[in-house]
């Protein structure tokens, strides 16, 4: 298989802080790979070090087949970036932002009109292309900014974040957009996140990291597979006596607890949930509520780390 990104043990040391400790990764080409964990978690000191921005205390790294330290300058003309504070200029156009921007990166003149044209029918601002970008949307910015990371037609795209701060049916035109602009362009596209959904939703691979680390990769549907469990929410008022009895039960192959919440890993939970509550009723213990699910991202990080993705940051 072809990597267009690919590390090996790197690191990134802060005096005695490791933001980074130790990740190797492999990206496939035109993928969608997401890098999903907490905020701390080490994602925007990993993406800076892939797009030159930071060197690596130790390890290496590769974008396009170019050395993050050897060949900074290859890697750059390589990649477009994203980060996850905002980063334009109000009293500038769409346009203007983007013929600046093609400047900057050298493409040529005879080819830079056209490219920009395109660029705007991609982002569908082509409307809105000659008006300041301080009128323009949450969702509207960002996606001027993805479409000014794709004018010098990179080979790999990052995305820090890239639907922090907006609303959920915004950032849903974002996930549609970074989906068709993956199928479509040469690209590929490496984004961090914390949202679980949009990791399900949008991502070829998952690589969950927590304190630095990567703890587990694989595609979303592979990594719920290995649960293969439901999930039985549970609240009760003597959580520690359940937590007890509840190990015992055969059909509980794993079990949690998070704040007043329990979680009992089984399978074909529709028909546990009512032997569940009798279970508790019979030990006298009150059940406040039970709830279902089916396996999700969440469940995958909580397996792996003990906690959820919220009670990390």
């Amino acid at each position: 298989m072809d990597y267009i990104i690919e590390t090996q043990d790197i690191v990134k040391r802060f005096d005695d802080f490791i933001a980074v400790n130790g990740v190797n990764l492999k990206v496939p080409k035109n993928s969608v790979y997401g890098v999903l964990g907490p905020n701390g978690a080490g994602k925007t000191t990993l993406i800076s070090m892939l797009c030159t921005i930071l060197h690596p205390t130790s390890g290496w790294a590769r974008v396009n087949g170019y050395d993050v330290v050897k060949n900074p300058k290859e890697v750059r003309e390589s990649i477009g970036i994203v980060f996850q504070s905002r980063a334009l200029d109000d009293i500038l156009t769409g346009r203007e932002h983007l013929e600046m921007h093609a400047s900057l990166y050298g493409v040529p003149k005879d080819v830079r009109e056209s490219r920009i044209t395109e660029i705007l029918d991609l982002i569908a601002l082509g409307k809105k292309a000659d008006e300041f970008v301080k009128t323009y949307s949450g969702g509207m910015k960002r996606r001027l900014e993805i479409g000014r990371g794709l004018i010098h037609y990179p080979k790999v795209l990052f995305l820090d974040e890239p639907t922090l701060g907006l609303d959920p049916q915004t950032r849903e035109s974002i996930w549609e957009y970074i989906n068709e602009l993956n199928k479509n362009q040469d690209v590929t596209v490496l984004m961090t996140t914390h949202y679980m959904e949009e990791a399900d939703q949008l991502c070829d691979e998952v690589a969950i990291i927590n304190q630095g680390k990567i703890i587990t990769a694989d595609s979303p549907k592979n990594l719920k597979r290995e649960l293969k469990a439901d999930t039985i929410t549970i609240i009760v008022d003597k959580p520690e006596l359940f937590m007890e009895e509840a190990e015992k039960l055969e059909f509980v192959r794993d079990i949690f607890r998070t704040d007043s919440e329990i979680k009992l890993m089984v399978e074909r939970g529709d028909y546990l949930v009512p032997e569940i509550v009798n279970f508790a009723n019979h030990l006298d213990i009150f059940v406040n509520s039970v709830e279902l699910e089916h396996p999700n991202l969440e469940d995958v990080f909580l397996k792996y780390t003990g906690r959820t993705i919220q009670g990390e940051e």
